[in-house]
Order: C-alpha cells, then sequence, then structure tokens
C-alpha cells in the first residue's frame, strides 16, 4: 500500500504572544481574558482578515496566523503593534497587554486547518527572542521584504534557536517613524500592497467636441469598476485619478503620488455611430510601454470593448491569472447604449456633491432606468442620489426622500444581489433613514464582493466606529486612503478619522487629521467643528474657538445646530465628543 503523501506548501507564518500573560492573570484574570477578547474582536482579527491572512488557532496568551505574502505579514504586525502603542499610551506599564511577534517563510505542513513544521517553529522562535512591542523577521522574509515597506530593518546577526539545527539570520522591524524617533502617526497613509496597483486616467477626448467629454470620461469609469472586480489588483478610485484630468504630469510622478505600480491611459474619438479608442498601459517603475492598442468599433460595440481592455490589463499584469476571480456582477450590466449614456452623463453631476447638481444627476438616472428597467448599477445611483438630497439638506421632506431612495436601491439589489454598488447604496439610506447597524452591514457586504471599492472601506470603517468597533473602523478608514489617495473629499474621510481618534481619547493623533481636513477643506464648518472639538480636548482653547467663529462666519448657526450632535447611538460616547468644548464653555 502506497504511503500517504503528506501535504506541504511555502507560507508566511506569524506567531505572537502576550507578554506577562500569567502575570497578568494572576492579578486580574477575568479583566484580562475580557480585554484580550476585545483586542481580538475590534483590532487583531478584523485587521488580519484586511490584510489576507488566515488565523490558524489561538492559545490563551498567543495566536499563530498564515499569509500568503511575506509583505502582507510584516505589514500586519507593525500596523498591530502601533496600534496597540497608541492604545496603552494612558495605560500603567503593569496592566499593558503588548505583544512579541516572530515572522518567518518557510515550507509548512498541512494537517486539517493547522500548520507544522521548521517554518512555523522558527517564526515561533524569533517571537520568543523579542522585547515586548518588537516584530523579529528571519533573513528569509527580509529578502521578500526589503525595499518594499516603509520600514527599518535593524540586523541582529545569525541567533541559535532551540530544536533548530541552523543558526537563523534575524531582523528587527521598525516603522520610519519609530527610526527618526517621531511617534508614528497619520502623516502618511501606508503604502498599498506590493502587487500589480493600477490607476486608470480620464481618457482623452479626441472628438473636438466638448460635449463628448463625459463620454470618454464613462468609459474609464468603466474600466475602472471592471478591473476593481479582480479582487487581486488594487485600483486607484476614480476620484483619485480623475484628479490628473487635462493636467500634463509624468506617469513616473503620478504612480509614485497614488502608490501604484502601473499606469493605464488612453484616447477616444467619436463620430457619428464609430468609435475608436487608443490604450496604453505603463509600467511606472521604468516608464515602458507594457502593451498599447487602437480599436475601432461602431459604438454599439463599445462595451465589448471595455471586455477587452480590462481582460487585456488583467492577462498582462497578472501571470497566475488561473489563481484569480472576477465577480460576475461586473457584467451584470446594461446593454441599451442609450441607457449607459444617461448614466455616465449623470456621472459628472453626482460627484460634484451640490444641490443643483444633484437633481441633475437625478434627472438622468431616472431617464437610464426609464430606457432600462433592468439596469441595476443606475437604480443603485438613482437610491444614493435620494439619500445625498437628505445628507445635503436638499429637501423639504426627507422621509419621502428615503423613501424613494429605499425603493430605488432595494431594487438595485434585487436586481444584482452580487453588486457591490448596489448594497453600498442600499447601506447608504439606511445610514440617513438612522439605520447604523443595517448600513454597517449592508457596506461590509459591498466590501466583501469588491474588496477594491474605496468608499466601501471608508463606509465600513466610518459605520464600525459609530457601532463601538472603533479601532477596527480606523484601520478600514486608513485602508481607504490608500485606494483613493487624492480624492477631492478625502477631508470627509480624514474628518471621519479624527472623529474616532477623539473616542479612542488620542487626541493628538486626532487633531493631526482635523488639521489635515481643515487645511482640504478650510471653508467647510464640518470639518472646522470637529477640529474645534480636537483641540478643545487638548485645552488650546484660543485655537478651537478660532475654528468655531469661523464656522459661525461660513454659516450661520451651525455650532449652535452642532451643540447637540449625536453621531454614536450611546450617549456615553456623545457626551465625551463634546466634552471638551463644554469644559471650557465653547458651547452650551
Amino acid at each position: 500500500m502506497a504511503e500517504e503523501r503528506v501535504q506541504r506548501r511555502l507560507a508566511a507564518v506569524l506567531a505572537a504572544d502576550v507578554v506577562g500573560y500569567s502575570r497578568l492573570m494572576e492579578a486580574d484574570e477575568e479583566g484580562t481574558r475580557a480585554r484580550l477578547r476585545s483586542l481580538h474582536a475590534e483590532l487583531i482579527e478584523p485587521k488580519i482578515s484586511a490584510d489576507g491572512g488566515r488565523i490558524v488557532k489561538t492559545t490563551g496568551d498567543g495566536i499563530l496566523v498564515e499569509f500568503a505574502s511575506a509583505v502582507d505579514a510584516v505589514r500586519n504586525a507593525l500596523a498591530i503593534q502601533e496600534a496597540m502603542r497608541r492604545r496603552n499610551v494612558d495605560v500603567a506599564e503593569v496592566n499593558r497587554i503588548e505583544f512579541r511577534v516572530g515572522i518567518n517563510i518557510g515550507d509548512v505542513i498541512l494537517e486539517g486547518e493547522d500548520i507544522h513544521g521548521d517554518g512555523v517553529n522558527v517564526a515561533s522562535r524569533l517571537e520568543g527572542l523579542c522585547e515586548p512591542g518588537e516584530v523579529y523577521v528571519s533573513g528569509t522574509v527580509y529578502d521578500h521584504v526589503e525595499g518594499k515597506l516603509a520600514a527599518v530593518f535593524d540586523d541582529l546577526g545569525e541567533q541559535t534557536v532551540k530544536n533548530i539545527s541552523r543558526p537563523v539570520q534575524v531582523f528587527q522591524v521598525r516603522t520610519v517613524a519609530d527610526d527618526v524617533g517621531l511617534p508614528a502617526g497619520p502623516a502618511k497613509a501606508p503604502p498599498l500592497p506590493d502587487i500589480p496597483s493600477i490607476a486608470v486616467l480620464p481618457f482623452e477626448n479626441m472628438s473636438g467636441d466638448p460635449e463628448q467629454e463625459y463620454f470618454s470620461d464613462g468609459l474609464a469609469e468603466d474600466v475602472i469598476t471592471a478591473l476593481s472586480h479582480w479582487h487581486s489588483i488594487p485600483v486607484v478610485a476614480r476620484n483619485s485619478s480623475f484628479t490628473y484630468k487635462d493636467q500634463s504630469v509624468r506617469v513616473q510622478t503620478i504612480a509614485e503620488e497614488l502608490g501604484v505600480r502601473y499606469v493605464l491611459e488612453g484616447s477616444v474619438r467619436r463620430a457619428g455611430n464609430r468609435v475608436r479608442i487608443t490604450a496604453q498601459l505603463i509600467d511606472a517603475g521604468t516608464g515602458h510601454h507594457v502593451w498599447a492598442e487602437k480599436f475601432d468599433r461602431q459604438l454599439e460595440d463599445i462595451f465589448d470593448v471595455q471586455d477587452e481592455i480590462t481582460n487585456q490589463i488583467a492577462a498582462t499584469i497578472v501571470p497566475e491569472l488561473e489563481h484569480f476571480e472576477q465577480r460576475k456582477s461586473a457584467v451584470k450590466r446594461t446593454q441599451d447604449l442609450d441607457a449607459w449614456d444617461y448614466y455616465v452623463r449623470s456621472m459628472e453631476h453626482f460627484y460634484r456633491e451640490t444641490c443643483e447638481d444633484n437633481a441633475h444627476a437625478r434627472t438622468m438616472l431616472e431617464l437610464a432606468v426609464e430606457q432600462d428597467p433592468n439596469y441595476s448599477d443606475a437604480w443603485a445611483r438613482l437610491g444614493w442620489v435620494h439619500a445625498r438630497d437628505v445628507e445635503l439638506g436638499c429637501t423639504t421632506d426627507p422621509k419621502d426622500s428615503l423613501r424613494q431612495g429605499f425603493a430605488a436601491a432595494r431594487k438595485a439589489v434585487a436586481l444584482d444581489d452580487s453588486s457591490a454598488l448596489a448594497h453600498i447604496s442600499l447601506g447608504t439610506v439606511h445610514i440617513w433613514a438612522e439605520e447604523t447597524e443595517l448600513g454597517l452591514s449592508e457596506a461590509q457586504v459591498a466590501l466583501q464582493l469588491n474588496p477594491n471599492f474605496a468608499h466601501a472601506a471608508m463606509a465600513v470603517g466610518n459605520r464600525l466606529d459609530l457601532v463601538g468597533q472603533t479601532e477596527a473602523g480606523i484601520a478600514q478608514m486608513e485602508r481607504s486612503l490608500q485606494l483613493n489617495p487624492r480624492d477631492p473629499m478625502r477631508w470627509r474621510y480624514m474628518a471621519y478619522l479624527a472623529r474616532a481618534y477623539v473616542s479612542l481619547e488620542e487626541y493628538d493623533t486626532a487633531a493631526e487629521w482635523g488639521q489635515k481636513a481643515v487645511s482640504l477643506r478650510p471653508e467647510s464648518p464640518d470639518a472646522l467643528f470637529r477640529q474645534a472639538i480636537c483641540l478643545a480636548h487638548l485645552d488650546r482653547v484660543d485655537e478651537a474657538r478660532s475654528l468655531l467663529d469661523r464656522c459661525e462666519a461660513t454659516k450661520p448657526g451651525f455650532v449652535t445646530q452642532r451643540a447637540h450632535w449625536q453621531p454614536y447611538p450611546d450617549q456615553r460616547r456623545n457626551e465625551h465628543l463634546l466634552a471638551g468644548l463644554r469644559r471650557h464653555g465653547l458651547v452650551g
């Protein structure tokens, strides 16, 4: 009888444990267990999942995690250690929960859901060498990640570890902020994963007719949407890549600013019923064209051209194509060119976020669904527009706007339950109907369907904070800024982060994010008010008062209205949010 073959695979293995676990349990067994459960639920498990890891097993004081990528494993460890440092700032040293982390790449033996072997043993031994709060990696890991992360690697030389016959080269990993002696914080969003990330620039309108601008923009946006359904290719969101519209900027500069490896650019010439589309994919590292293609088609074949461009990009930059999954919702779109035309015309107004533009977008979307009643994306945007009427104060009857919003968004979901856009639309209507848990649930479905959907990542993060899972929410919001680094509306993301860090009582970090929001949108009373909250908690009273004065000058009555702001479902956090302003008599 043939011997059963042992199942093996190569993996990046992360081993971590709690420093002084026995001491903590002896001092406060129930409290320590509760704090660890909270850490796992709010920070560790969501962060591991977001970074593509798989928890193999947990023990009372330890955790074993498997990653497919060493870069993801190290990034995850650094992020969790930084989050723990922030949590422990005001905790007495004797009561702090601190982790040691070891990471190795090696061959592992599979046994059901468990893994064994030297690959695991080395990671565990490295963790045992660590000081509290540190991350140690093997030389093999260093070889894979060096130069791919904003981190510093200190060579600790070869170490002899228990039950491993050969010495192990060991490196301690630290963030760049640690290296210069500064507190790590939100000065710069972490880089995108070291995999084939891409930005799609607005296609140039070569038709000589400014009225056709919407058509070329719509084509580029559709390619972004289609590419985002390839889960393993991070695609920079439309609002970031479109900031380069009509600008002459070097591709290498764009790639550096957006944190991508590839840039797609092209042009569209439409004449009568004919369309010519050119597309070229550029490797930003070398500046060389990876491929270029010209498509001459009848207008009714435009959807086939979009598929050709998308599939060509994926096949070119993804060698292991068979490992990737394309969501089928990407092809559940309209085949009616007139409906699509109305839809892309609406987008120009949708992104401007004013009452007038919202009304224009609504008109175009109503025409789109009238033309094609089965057009899920158009129904989804229509639901979102009705919710935005409530958000922007554009409606005299919010209840009716929400009723219409629910009807449109639910229609979108019914037509295509696998559409991330449909679920984020429904979740947005739930939020403005003050149904936070349902809004979070729909956003989580959207993010699961399309992990590269920046707005879904932000919505999940913001709503996690609202329901009390603040640290997990912060991780998602900061990730969304990676996917959408130049979004003109990113000030709003930063304002959400400021509020979240106030909730954690990390006021310096909150003020950093608040200042970023104010710098981007100095005329926004919302940004000004949130930063005033941060500064009041820091007892910077004069600065906070000045911001409130600017709020009132911009929008009289805003401060009085916000004096009763209650974004959270629990009263304690609402009271804490405004406690600094009230302590200094800045609001009633």
